[in-house]
C-alpha cells in the first residue's frame, strides 16, 4: 500500500476514534499517533476537551477537578505532573501544519493550556485564559469588550490597582466609569447609562472593606440593560464562590493570591461563561501578548491542587482571629462577612461556601495606632498581596490603596488588613496580642 493510502487510512481511523470515543481521541491526538495535520488541529483538540469537560465536570468534586482537570499524565512518559514546556517556539511538520497547533508560546503553550483548562473547570466556566498578572487580565478584558465612549459601573471600594487602571489609564483611552456601592442595587441602577454602560465590574467581598454584593441580582440588572457582569473573585477563590453559576459573564482572578497560594508567582486569569466570549478574549490575549510564562503557569497549577484544603484552614484561622479582635479594646470594629451583624452577611451566606481568610479591622487609637500595629507584628509579615500560606498585615491607606487617596475610593486611615495564613492559629493570636498591646 502506498504512503498516500496509509495517510488516508490513518485519518479515517482517527476520525472514527474521535467520533466514537472522545476520551481516546484526545489521548491519541496528544500522544503523537497521527499523520501530519493542518493548523486547525489545536482547535479540534480544544473542542474535544470542552466536550469531555462538559460530560465529566459535573460528576467530580472541586478537589478532584483542581488536581486532575487539564492535567492528564504525560502520554509519552507517564509523568503525573504536567511538564514545563520552557520553549518559545515549536518545530512545524510542514508550512501551514504546526504540530498540534503549537507555533509560538505567546499564542499557546501546553503548560499554560493545562492551567487554562483547570481554571475553567474549577470556576464552572467554558473557557479559561491565563495572563502575566491580574491587571494584565483586566486590561485585556476591558479593551476587548469596551470601546471609547463606553461606561462601566465599578465598586466604590475597589482594589487600588483596578481603580488606577480605570482612572489613570483607560479613562485616557475614552472609557468612562462611575463608582457606586454595589450592595445598593438602587444606586447601581441609577448609575446606568442605557446604551453606554457596557458592564458592571464587581468585587465581592471587596478589597479591603469586605463589602458583599449580590452576584445573582447584579447579573439580572446587567442583563436587563444588555450589559455584562464581571466579578473579581480573587478574595473568595473558586473554592468558596463560583460567580458564573450565579449569572456572571466573566470571572477575574489575580492568580498571585489564593490560586497560586505560596507567594512565589504573579499571574492573572479570565474565565468566561460562553465559548464565544472566550474566543474573543483568546484573540486579544494573543494580540496584546500579556501572557504568563510556562514556569509561572506550572507554579499556579501546583498551587491550585491544594486550594480546597488551604481555604478550609484559612477560614478556620480567620474565624478564630475575628473572635479575638471583636473582644480586644484596641479594636474599634471588625469587618468580616462571617459576622452576623455584617451588612452583607445574609448575601454572603447565600453565595459563599464559607467566609474567607481576609479580615480588616479599625484601630481604636486611630491612624497612628493602625500603623504601629502593622509595624509591631512578627509572624504577620508586613507586606502587600494576600492569599499565601503565610499571614500578612498591611495598612491599605499607605500601601495597596495609596492610588485611591483623595478620591471617592479612599479607604479609612485607621484601617488594618489581614491576610490570615495557615500557621498554627494560637501563634497568630499571640502575635496580634503583643502587637495590639
Amino acid at each position: 500500500m502506498g504512503a498516500g493510502n496509509d495517510k488516508d487510512v490513518a485519518l479515517e481511523d482517527r476520525a472514527r476514534i474521535e467520533e466514537t470515543d472522545p476520551i481516546r481521541g484526545i489521548h491519541d491526538l496528544e500522544s503523537g499517533h497521527r499523520p501530519r495535520h493542518d493548523a486547525t488541529e489545536h482547535t479540534v483538540c480544544h473542542q474535544l476537551r470542552l466536550a469531555l469537560r462538559s460530560m465529566t465536570a459535573n460528576h467530580y468534586g472541586f478537589d478532584t477537578l483542581a488536581i486532575h482537570a487539564g492535567q492528564d499524565p504525560d502520554p509519552r512518559t507517564g509523568a503525573v505532573v504536567p511538564p514545563i514546556y520552557q520553549t518559545s517556539t515549536y518545530a512545524q511538520d510542514a508550512v501551514g501544519a504546526p504540530r498540534l497547533g503549537y507555533e509560538y508560546s505567546r499564542s499557546s503553550n501546553p503548560t499554560r493550556d493545562a492551567l487554562q483548562e483547570c481554571l475553567a473547570a474549577i470556576e464552572g466556566g467554558r473557557r479559561g485564559l491565563a495572563f502575566a498578572s491580574g491587571l494584565s487580565a483586566e486590561d485585556t478584558l476591558l479593551r476587548t469588550v469596551c470601546r471609547p465612549g463606553d461606561h462601566v459601573v465599578i465598586p466604590d471600594d475597589a482594589y487600588g490597582g483596578t481603580f488606577r487602571l480605570f482612572s489613570k489609564v483607560l479613562e485616557n483611552w475614552g472609557l468612562d466609569w462611575t463608582a457606586v456601592p454595589l450592595e445598593n442595587l438602587d444606586a447601581v441602577r441609577a448609575a446606568f447609562r442605557p446604551g453606554h454602560t457596557r458592564l458592571i465590574w464587581a468585587e465581592t467581598p471587596t478589597n479591603p472593606l469586605l463589602n458583599v454584593a449580590d452576584i445573582a441580582a447584579l447579573a439580572g440588572l446587567a442583563h436587563e440593560y444588555d450589559a455584562m457582569l464581571v466579578v473579581d473573585n480573587t478574595f473568595a477563590s473558586p473554592y468558596l464562590q463560583q460567580p458564573i453559576t450565579l449569572g456572571a459573564d466573566v470571572v477575574v482572578h489575580s492568580t498571585t493570591k489564593y490560586l497560586g497560594g505560596h507567594s512565589d508567582v504573579v499571574g492573572g486569569a479570565l474565565i468566561t461563561a460562553t465559548d464565544d466570549l472566550g474566543d474573543q478574549l483568546a484573540f486579544h490575549q494573543n494580540a496584546m501578548g500579556g501572557v504568563n510564562g510556562p514556569f509561572d503557569a506550572w507554579l499556579t497549577l501546583r498551587g491550585i491542587k491544594t486550594l480546597g484544603v488551604r481555604m478550609e484552614r484559612h477560614c478556620d484561622n480567620a474565624e478564630r482571629i475575628v473572635g479575638f479582635l471583636r473582644e480586644h479594646p484596641a479594636v474599634a470594629g471588625v469587618l468580616y462577612p462571617g459576622l452576623e451583624d455584617h451588612p452583607g452577611h445574609e448575601v454572603a451566606a447565600k453565595q459563599m461556601q464559607r467566609f474567607g481568610g481576609m479580615v480588616s479591622f479599625r484601630a481604636a487609637g486611630g491612624p497612628e495606632q493602625a500603623i504601629a500595629i502593622c509595624n509591631k507584628t512578627k509572624l504577620f509579615v508586613l507586606a502587600e498581596s494576600l492569599g499565601g500560606v503565610e499571614s500578612l498585615i498591611e495598612h491599605p491607606g499607605q500601601m495597596t490603596h495609596l492610588s485611591a487617596a483623595g478620591s471617592a475610593l479612599e479607604v479609612p486611615a485607621d484601617l488594618v488588613r489581614l491576610s490570615v495564613g495557615i500557621e498554627t492559629v494560637d501563634d497568630l493570636l499571640a502575635d496580634l496580642e503583643q502587637a495590639l498591646g
